[in-house]
């Protein structure tokens, strides 16, 4: 019998296994590359039966591969083996180098574990390196490098010259174990880089396909969509405008990107941009236009990323609110307005009047009565002494007290933020004092002309009064409509000689007569002067110039406010 001390069968075998390794880098995918395993022992060692058991990522193996016999490779393979049995198995062995045999006299106790096995039985061996059917050899696989974490096991039965094989063919057996371990390694990677290259192109490809998706949303959105610079020297600079927000402001996109939005936004508003949040903010401002006009928008920001650790941009959405604003301002408009004459209404009066107003007393003295008014009644008057006859020139107006600011606070307390409004002390004559004066003005004969010629006369000359009270006063000053006849002026800065210069010019800008459908009707007015000091209501203030101004009508006689 052969022998494989001789050269020329270790030189066959060592051609075999070179053939067989030499196959193992051909195999094109992680199973091929197992089967050529299984294959190459039965081809190129000499082995009847081989069968591979790979680890899977829970620990246990799996039957992977088998050669050698049709019948045994389609009754295992797929079956599971757990690492606890296999781990008894290799431990209990008798080690042949990287090699582990388990003799039929010992391998009877391992009939009932999990790990899946195929045997024959035959006779007992008839000298003692024969091969017996119970005999059990694994060639473990281990990954290279100093963990030698186990890859699989490699187990094969039946030498072809019925012996056990010897050091050459252990060291054979051991060598190609390595080389599997190395190939299906390299299998594994080749696996894995290809389901991560299908994985990158279906990300690319996804990708690509969002990118485009978002662009035709971003260019082709309705409304405006911008792309901004966010952190950095160059925040809040637009790099991407789409054509809808270009159409909306009238610029460019290569212009728009010389701008951020704090250089559009209108000076009122640079605040409300500032405290709008990058992630989130929403804002509503007006941004300019090309032709210098400014349109209300809506701001809504979100950050997006360029990468997942790259740059972040400022992604806003602007809507045009234009038309909704100018509604808006139109319900305001005739909520704080009187829907015939556009004056401020009753409500408005009070508001503003109110804001000029606290509870606390600007100094220590009683609070002004009615006696503190003075009233003016029907008729052509001469102007008080010292006044040459023009508006602007009948009383001094104070810019410093234009806006109700000039006024030191009286005193500390909860109020020193308040800039507390007050009166002038002397009556009817001028101390100096500058304050915030109502003229309280009640139409008179009015009734008369609406008894007369009807409502639609009437409605016209209330007209008519309202524009030549509010062409009567300064732009700072207000002219509200309380109700039916009666109106009530607010001019801030004016001292005891000013109030009456500018009631005596309102009541003869009234008197002339007034056209309404060919026909010419007049009426008078009666004025009474008060002054809003803090301290008092609202209801004070009004009521104190309402009841001067009665006292002004009454003292003069009825044909003296005749109208009509």
């Amino acid at each position: 019998m052969e022998t494989e001390s001789e050269p020329y069968v270790r030189l066959s075998t060592l051609r075999q296994l070179h053939q067989v390794v030499a196959d193992l880098n051909t195999a094109r995918s992680l199973a091929d590359t197992l089967q050529t395993v299984a294959d190459g022992v039965v081809a190129g060692l000499n082995y009847q039966l081989a069968c591979v058991n790979l680890v899977r990522p829970d620990g246990d193996l799996v039957v992977a591969a088998f050669a050698g016999d049709p019948a045994a490779e389609a009754l295992i393979t797929g079956r599971v083996g757990s690492r606890d049995a296999w781990e008894r198995r290799l431990s209990m062995a008798v080690p042949w180098g990287d090699l582990r045999f388990i003799p039929h006299t010992e391998g009877w106790v391992l009939m009932d574990d999990d790990v899946p096995q195929w045997h024959t039985d035959g006779p007992a061996p008839r000298f003692e390196d024969e091969w017996h059917p119970h005999d059990r050899l694994y060639a473990p696989m281990y990954a290279s490098g100093t963990g030698r974490e186990l890859l699989g096991v490699i187990s094969v039965d039946r030498p072809r010259n019925g012996r056990h094989p010897g050091p050459w063919g252990q060291e054979a057996l051991q060598m190609y174990a390595s080389q599997s371990a190395i190939a299906i390694s390299n299998a594994r990677l080749r696996s894995n880089m290809q389901r991560a290259l299908i994985r990158l192109e279906r990300e690319q490809q996804a990708l690509r396909a969002s990118e485009e998706s978002f662009r035709q949303a971003f260019e082709y959105a309705p409304s405006g969509m911008a792309i901004a610079e966010l952190g950095g020297d160059q925040h809040g600079r637009l790099l991407r405008t789409n054509d809808a927000l270009c159409r909306l402001l009238g610029r460019p996109a290569s212009v728009m990107r010389r701008y951020s939005f704090a250089d559009l936004v209108h000076p009122e508003d640079i605040g409300t941009l500032l405290r709008t949040s990058a992630e989130g903010g929403r804002a509503e401002l007006r941004l300019g236009r090309r032709d210098g006009t400014y349109v209300w928008v809506s701001l809504r920001n979100s950050v997006v990323a360029d990468t997942a650790d790259g740059p972040r941009f400022l992604l806003t959405h602007v809507e045009d609110i234009e038309e909704r604003k100018r509604h808006e301002l139109q319900l305001a408009h005739r909520a704080s307005h009187d829907a015939l004459t556009g004056l401020p209404n009753s409500a408005e009066l009070r508001s503003r009047l109110s804001a000029r107003l606290c509870e606390r007393p600007a100094h220590g003295g009683d609070r002004p009565g009615p006696d503190s008014a003075a009233g003016f009644g029907y008729g052509p008057e001469p102007l008080p002494a010292g006044h040459d006859g023009g508006y602007e020139g009948g009383y001094e107006y104070d810019h410093e007290h234009e806006h109700g600011f000039g006024f030191e606070p009286a005193g500390g307390g909860a109020y020193d933020h308040h800039v507390h409004t007050v009166a002038p002390t002397g009556g009817d004559v001028d101390d100096g004092t500058k304050g915030l004066a109502v003229l309280f003005c009640d139409l008179d004969g009015f009734k008369s002309i609406n008894d007369r010629f009807g409502h639609h006369t009437g409605d016209a000359v209330l007209i008519e009064v309202a524009r030549r009270l509010t062409t009567g006063v300064r732009d700072g000053d207000t002219v509200a409509r309380l109700g039916g006849d009666e109106f009530v002026v607010l001019a801030d800065g004016l001292g005891a000689a000013d109030a009456a210069d500018l009631a005596v010019r309102l009541r003869n800008a009234i008197i002339p007569p007034i056209r309404v459908d060919g026909r010419a009707v007049r009426v008078g007015a009666s004025f009474g002067i008060g002054w809003a000091e803090c301290g008092m209501t609202v209801e004070e203030v009004l009521n104190s110039a309402d009841q001067r101004m009665y006292v002004e009508k009454r003292s003069r006689a009825k044909v003296q406010r005749r109208a009509g």
